[in-house]
Formats: structure tokens, sequence, C-alpha cells
């Protein structure tokens, strides 16, 4: 069992990153003074005295997770790679902590959670030399493909039994006499390449110098 801990051996970010932890696993529902409390092998009093009740607790968890988005930094060569970098990253937050980005969600700071990474953005795409509304317009795509790809996947993971499957669904009838193609959409899509392909996809047009027509 864990040891009683004295409020003056633990300390506020302890306290946050246990309750961050139980409410990844559990969702916010779960989240307990008592039972952060045994979590941390501390008095509810001790919770009390670094964090307040439970609504400045969850507080608190927002404007961690709101931070947590804060430390997006673009990686690559170039603009296009780096924007790439930070959808991913976006991504990967956004998929890792669903439960701490729907509270962020219900306290009507989705825009300022976001924030630092479209500012991320904008710098890149200005790089890349766009700028106005075409800037805006590449910053918003890219947001709303990294949101709209999570949203996807986690309706997928959460369907019941598809019937019929994908494998019985494509054949090279169907595929309009493609079998490599059939074989290839008979399969579980790998999500990981998928958005990687598509989100070069969408930077690359973004990016494209705009036609004369």
């Amino acid at each position: 069992m864990k040891g009683k801990e004295t409020r003056a051996q633990l300390d506020r970010d302890q306290v946050l990153a246990a309750a961050a932890g139980l409410v990844k696993q559990h969702g916010p529902a779960a989240l307990t003074m008592r039972g952060l409390a045994a979590e941390l092998g501390t008095a509810v009093t001790s919770i009390y005295w670094h964090v307040g009740n439970r609504e400045q607790l969850l507080d608190a968890l927002v404007e961690r997770t709101v931070a947590d988005l804060g430390e997006i930094r673009p990686r690559g060569s170039t603009p296009a790679r780096r924007i790439a970098s930070v959808a991913r990253a976006l991504r990967r937050l956004l998929r890792d902590h669903p439960h701490l980005i729907a509270m962020v969600h219900e306290r009507g700071l989705t825009e300022r959670m976001f924030l630092p990474a479209q500012r991320a953005l904008v710098h890149e795409v200005h790089a890349a030399g766009l700028r106005g509304a075409r800037a805006a317009d590449a910053v918003r795509a890219v947001q709303v493909h990294v949101v709209g790809h999570v949203l996807v996947e986690r309706n997928r993971e959460r369907a019941p039994v598809q019937r019929p499957g994908e494998g019985e669904l494509w054949d090279t009838r169907a595929a309009e006499q493609d079998p490599a193609l059939a074989r290839a959409l008979a399969r579980p899509p790998d999500t990981e390449r998928l958005f990687t392909l598509s989100v070069r996809a969408l930077v690359a047009g973004l990016l494209e110098p705009p036609s004369g027509d």
C-alpha cells in the first residue's frame, strides 16, 4: 500500500497529474476527492489544501490541458513538413486525452485550447508565403482535418461489429476489376498511415501557388 503523504511532501503538480490519470482512464464522473486521495495515499484534506474543491480541481485540469496543447512545437526542414508535424502532434494530444478535451469543451474554452496550434500554423503558412484569407483558410483547413479525422477514428473504434464487414463488401467486381484495390479496401485502415498521407496531400494543395483560372 502507498504510504500516507503529508501535504508538505505532496505538491499541486502531483495532485493534478494523478487526477488527469484518473480522468484519462475512467472519465470525469469517476474523479472524486476521496478516490484521488486514495490514489495518492494521502488524506482528503491534503487534496483540498493543494487544489481546493472538486470544481476547482476540474478547472485546474482544464487549464493544464490547455497549457499542454500550448507545448506543440513544429518540426521539420520545410514549412510543409512543419505544418504536418503540428497536425500530427495535435491529433496525438486529442486522441490521448479525450475526456480532458471534452472537459475543456464543456467549459467553453475550445477556441482558447486550439489557439497555440493555430498560432504555430500561422507562423508556418507565413513562412510558406501565404497571407490574408489564403493563410486563414490553410490554418482552419488543417485544424478541421485533424479534428474530423480524430472524430471518425473514435466513432469507428466505438462502433458495434459491422455485418457485413469490409472483407465481405469488397471483391474484385465491387472494385471495378482491381483485385489489389479490393484486397486493400477489405482490410481495416491503418489510421496512422492514412492520417499522414491525407495531411501531407492537404498541406501540399494548400501551399500550391494559385492557378490563373
